[in-house]
This record gives structure tokens, sequence and C-alpha cells, in this order.
């Protein structure tokens, strides 16, 4: 299982701590590979990308146009926290309905 994420995300820290077994794969220093990203934006669409964080407020207007799978290769952070990636199975964020899913 792969958690792809911030190590110094608090919401990502939980999830690895519930997930034992899962292997954080920081998005900052080693990315997301392409055809995980795409096939995440294809089940999540628009909830992938993260409007609310800091990185995005610092983004002017005619950046925030651009594609949403380019804006997250350019700017990582930009990703909804955290990307579970269980055998193929994709889950997005640490919600009750994820932890219900992974953690049982």
């Amino acid at each position: 299982m792969k958690l792809y994420g911030l190590k110094n995300c608090d919401t990502c820290r939980k999830a690895l701590k519930n997930l034992p077994n899962a292997v954080l794969v920081d998005v900052r220093s080693e990315g997301v590979p392409r055809d995980v990203l795409q096939t995440a934006y294809e089940r999540f669409d628009a909830a992938l990308l993260n409007t609310r964080s800091t990185t995005w407020r610092g983004l002017s207007a005619e950046e925030r146009q651009r594609p949403a799978l380019d804006l997250i290769t350019d700017h990582p952070a930009l990703m909804k926290r955290p990307l579970i990636d269980d055998a193929g199975t994709l889950y997005l964020g640490w919600g009750r309905d994820v932890q219900a899913a992974l953690v049982g």
C-alpha cells in the first residue's frame, strides 16, 4: 500500500499511524507517477485539487486556469492528501469512509 502525501502533513501522519503496512511517498521529493495521477483524476475529478491550500491561494488567476494534472505536477502540494493506493484501488483523504474501508 502506498500513501502519497507530505511527510509533514498531520493528516498523512494520522493515516500512516493507522496503516502500518503503508509506505509514504513524499510528493514533494518523489512526485506521483503520471499514470497514478491520471487514474486518480479520472476517479476523483476536481476533488483531487486542493483549492483551500496556501499554494492555491498563491497562484495567479491565470495559473489557476491550467489543467489540474499540470498544476499538481508542477505544484505537488496542490493535491488533496493523502492519496492512498491499495493494490490498485485509490482512496482520497482520510475521512471516516476511507478509514472504515482501510482500517475496519
